[in-house]
């Protein structure tokens, strides 16, 4: 295995909740009121997630998004401050900050319902976010928060040769050429089916990959499709384990596979076209093993492994 230096700074623009966890049995049928087992607040949102996903890879993180002047908006503050994670270009607003609320079943799959609160607020950026991206080499994105923030920091770091990350989570309709104007994109089997509306994820991924650009199909316990340029280059197998909560693997995934695309020393721009097969395939490598450590335990931040556990296992 290749032992990378880290250099490039990694800006993730994204959304920052509480979750609010109940673990249950089954799922409830309309109308029925039954126990859980247990309950538990969480620090998550698909942003802060990915953020400290690659920060506990060893990734030079910088979190943009909003908060409210709340209890849960001190809490997801302190979080991003331990993570070692800046936080210039994380708002606080008067909105509350953003909760999810999470049904987690025996079998370790999951429902959620997310209330956006604050993120909702960020429908443009500050001047402080708008360097945050400048100075990067990296954009991590997701759709949880306003499109409209999202097409500006993409507008960003086009002009600034950032390499621009989406996870397309949850499908929103997004400006025209907006996909294709992204470097990598990572959904899973239903949000690519979604896009594109193919529902063989092979064929998926060779439309979301076209144009230059670099798609990832996760499938779950089947591992991930990856394609670049419109060509499928293979499956790459998952790691088994026993899963006892998934919430968190699909950001585990993404926030390791950018910070091991970033750990490798970069002089100048990265395009879509600079990175190798053998980088990409190196860094789904690193990014399988993380997510697989993250669904033995429970909840979502609290299950993301460090950078030594990763190196320890592909040792």
């Amino acid at each position: 295995m290749n032992d990378f230096s880290r250099t490039n700074r990694i800006a993730v623009l994204g959304s920052a909740n509480m979750d609010l966890v109940v673990r249950q049995r089954r799922l409830p049928k309309p109308g029925e009121t039954m126990f859980g087992t247990g309950f538990s607040t969480v620090p998550g949102g698909k942003g802060l997630n990915q953020a400290v996903a690659a920060a506990r890879q060893g990734g030079d993180i910088d979190f943009i998004g909003a908060v409210g002047a709340d209890g849960y908006g001190r809490e997801l503050r302190d979080l991003v401050a331990g993570e070692g994670i800046g936080a210039v270009g994380l708002a606080q607003v008067a909105a509350p900050t953003g909760t999810a609320h999470i049904s987690v079943v025996d079998s370790g799959e999951n429902s959620i319902v997310v209330v956006s609160g604050a993120n909702a607020t960020v429908t443009a950026l500050t001047s402080e976010q708008e360097s945050t991206i400048q100075r990067a080499s990296f954009l991590v994105m997701q759709c949880e928060l306003p499109v409209a923030a999202l097409a500006a920091a993409i507008t960003i770091a086009r002009a600034n040769g950032v390499f621009t990350v989406l996870t397309p989570a949850p499908v929103v309709e997004l400006p025209a050429g907006f996909l294709a104007s992204v470097d990598l994109v990572v959904p899973n089997q239903i949000e690519a089916a979604e896009l594109t509306g193919e529902s063989d994820p092979a064929r998926a991924a060779e439309v979301l990959s076209a144009a230059r650009t670099w798609a990832i199909v996760t499938l779950g316990a089947e591992g991930c499709i990856v394609a670049y340029d419109g060509t499928v280059l293979g499956l790459a197998p998952a790691r088994p384990v026993a899963a006892v909560d998934t919430t968190a693997a699909g950001d585990t995934f993404v926030g390791a596979l950018v910070a091991r695309l970033a750990a490798v020393r970069s002089t100048g721009a990265v395009s879509a076209a600079g990175i190798t097969e053998e980088r990409m395939i190196d860094a789904v490598r690193w990014a399988t093993v993380a997510s697989s450590i993250s669904v033995t335990r429970h909840g979502a931040t609290s299950s993301m492994p460090s950078r030594a556990e990763v190196s320890a296992i592909l040792a």
